[in-house]
């Protein structure tokens, strides 16, 4: 029973440091999805430990084929892995409240200010640091897939690269989705009845 209470006390906390955690994150999203994709990556693989690498890009390729909004998809998937309902709530409106204040703050403020040229030039900087930050996360989360391809064989290998090059040449990304989803199952199924 202590164990149980002391676990329960101990579950409580991470949730409430995901939402200081996640709260930090949406202070710091400027730049769109890749840039907060790869903030929150940073944190919960890399510093936190709460999810692993491998979890975090299974997650997001779940919110991929999904509709709404990727990332809120994504927090709360980690919120919930991570303490359970609480987790997830708190990591939802850590992520939230300080997007939506900035965004209602800057938008009031750019009405004012969109037709200064230092403006649209500072506009203008800002799309390729965004650009090289999703490259620099979309680099990162090939890595593992393309290792765990690489340990399957040449079949997987083939699907992985068949799966990327599709995405480049702008294929309708539910198709490319479903498509690979479709395609993997099927393999999955046909291995296991073969070895049976």
């Amino acid at each position: 029973m202590a164990e149980s209470t002391a676990s329960n006390l101990e579950r409580r906390a991470v949730a409430w440091d995901l939402l200081g955690t996640f709260f930090s994150i949406g202070l710091q999203s400027f730049g769109g999805g890749s840039a907060t994709l790869f903030l929150l990556r940073r944190e919960v693989v890399e510093r936190r430990g709460w999810v692993a690498d491998e979890e975090f890009a299974r997650y997001w390729s779940i919110c991929q084929i999904a509709p709404g909004i990727n990332l809120i998809g994504q927090t709360i998937l980690i919120g919930w892995k991570v303490a359970g309902a609480l987790g997830m709530t708190l990591a939802l409106a850590g992520m939230m409240l300080p997007s939506v204040a900035i965004t209602v703050a800057i938008t009031a403020f750019y009405a004012g200010v969109r037709d200064l040229p230092v403006v649209n030039a500072a506009l203008r900087g800002v799309v390729p640091a965004t650009a090289g930050l999703g490259l620099l996360l979309a680099i990162q989360m090939v890595r593992q897939p393309f290792a765990a391809s690489w340990a399957e064989g040449r079949a997987s290998i083939a699907l992985s690269v068949a799966v990327l090059v599709a995405s480049l040449a702008g294929a309708s990304p539910v198709a490319v989705l479903w498509g690979a989803g479709l395609i993997c199952a099927l393999a999955h199924w046909r291995r296991r009845r073969a070895g049976r």
